[in-house]
């Protein structure tokens, strides 16, 4: 004799098994991992600061990086890392003052070619696959851990 009959849990199962399986696959698509080299705010999200090796007796780097998914404009305007005394910005008619003006609803970049951070006075060199702590800081997000990335040789 059976006590209660299978077949009429079976539905039962079957949509709480569907339900589950419909959350799973929801907070699965929406769930972004974090890369390594992508470091969020409240106002964007910074992605892949780096910079090349430097020469022995280098007293400066230049660091690019990206601000993408940028939800509220926002300036970088300071920057502290152990490696180097001080920051400015650099490229052709930038002035050194460290200020860059990062506008909403589009991707900035600080790039060797363009607009770039310098670090001046570095305190030791910058060798390939080193990664350095580097603390953003921003007139709206306030300050933001990073991390520096050596990524190749600059000089030949």
């Amino acid at each position: 004799m059976k006590l209660f009959d299978t077949h009429a849990l079976a539905p039962a199962r079957s949509r709480r098994h569907l339900l589950q399986t419909g959350l799973a696959l929801g907070a699965w698509m929406t769930w972004r991992p974090a890369r390594a080299c992508e470091f969020d705010s409240i106002n964007f999200t910074v992605v892949h600061p780096w910079t090349r090796a430097s020469e022995p007796g280098a007293t400066s780097a230049v660091v690019s990086m990206s601000f993408v998914n940028v939800t509220r404009s926002d300036r970088l305007i300071g920057v502290r890392t152990p490696v180097a005394d001080a920051a400015e910005m650099g490229g052709d008619g930038v002035l050194p003052l460290l200020d860059f003006e990062i506008p909403s609803g589009r991707s900035t970049a600080l790039r060797e070619d363009g607009p770039h951070l310098r670090l001046l006075g570095l305190k030791q060199p910058l060798l390939v696959g080193r990664e350095f702590p580097m603390t953003l800081l921003f007139a709206s997000a306030g300050a933001v851990p990073a991390r520096l990335t050596v990524d190749y040789a600059r000089f030949r």
